[in-house]
């Protein structure tokens, strides 16, 4: 078969994708890369100007005919039920009553140990990694069923395995993958896939959100080369084009996985 012949394995033309945190980082990359793939997107996000950026960006991605397609900004904070309702309003005005893709990506880390973390900042970590993430697909189940469709979360591979410091947001993330087993086993029998994408540490603003400044995040990428077996921290890019395979129809028989993107962290054990 020529090469011009051989089909595209992820082609999401025609696939409608509602994204969370898709102002910077993962969900950015994916909105982006969901567009250059032809699907059409609602990205969601706090920062309105970061969204309008995002939007100039897609729409200069030049596309062939075949993948027609828009993207539309919604500015909302998840955690806010006002917000998601009226999310879930421009969901039913741009998509109507079904959509094929959920990615729910919007996260943030902070820092802090048991005797650290008192329990207004559990409760900010944990309404934003996993009660907003349960309350977007509960709102978006029907939807998905109705288009047979899928989720692909974005948790951690902190989400695997233990590690000190961030305490609340390692429960978080073990939440996450727990929910993507669930609702994928709840789910299957109406034809709709739940998987969650496990990423390492992935260069975007995420640590530094965190509190870190220029020199100790530049420390930690560096000590990433000997936390993770590939010898360095991962690109938002890389984690996005997991996200778009397993959202895609080439992974059509993939559902309840915990996907590392992490570089081999995951297999890793200390010496």
């Amino acid at each position: 078969m020529a090469t011009s012949q051989i089909p595209q394995i992820i082609n999401l033309a025609g696939k409608s994708a509602l994204i969370t945190g898709a102002s910077s980082g993962i969900g950015r990359s994916t909105a982006v890369l969901f567009r250059q793939l032809g699907a059409s997107v609602i990205a969601v996000a706090r920062n309105a100007d970061r969204l309008k950026e995002l939007v100039e960006e897609c729409e200069t991605i030049k596309q062939p005919p075949e993948f027609q397609g828009f993207i539309h900004a919604v500015s909302a904070d998840v955690t806010r039920e006002d917000d998601v309702d009226s999310l879930f309003t421009s969901v039913q005005q741009k998509f109507g009553d079904k959509f094929d893709i959920l990615i729910n990506n919007a996260g943030l880390l902070e820092k802090g140990s048991i005797l650290e973390t008192d329990t207004k900042q559990y409760d900010r970590v944990m309404d934003l990694n996993l009660k907003a993430i349960y309350n977007i697909t509960a709102k978006a189940a029907q939807y998905l069923i109705n288009a047979k469709g899928n989720v692909v979360n974005v948790s951690s591979v902190n989400g695997m395995r233990s590690f000190p410091g961030v305490l609340a947001y390692n429960i978080s993330k073990a939440g996450v993958d727990q929910l993507t087993r669930c609702v994928a086993l709840e789910l299957a029998a109406q034809g709709v896939r739940v998987n969650s994408v496990n990423p390492g540490v992935t260069v975007t603003e995420l640590h530094r959100r965190s509190g870190m400044d220029d020199k100790a995040y530049q420390s930690f990428l560096d000590h990433s080369k000997s936390t993770h077996a590939l010898g360095r921290a991962g690109q938002s890019i890389e984690v996005a084009r997991a996200i778009a395979f397993l959202a895609s129809d080439a992974a059509s028989f993939i559902t309840g996985v915990t996907l590392p993107v992490d570089g081999g962290r995951h297999a890793m054990c200390p010496r």
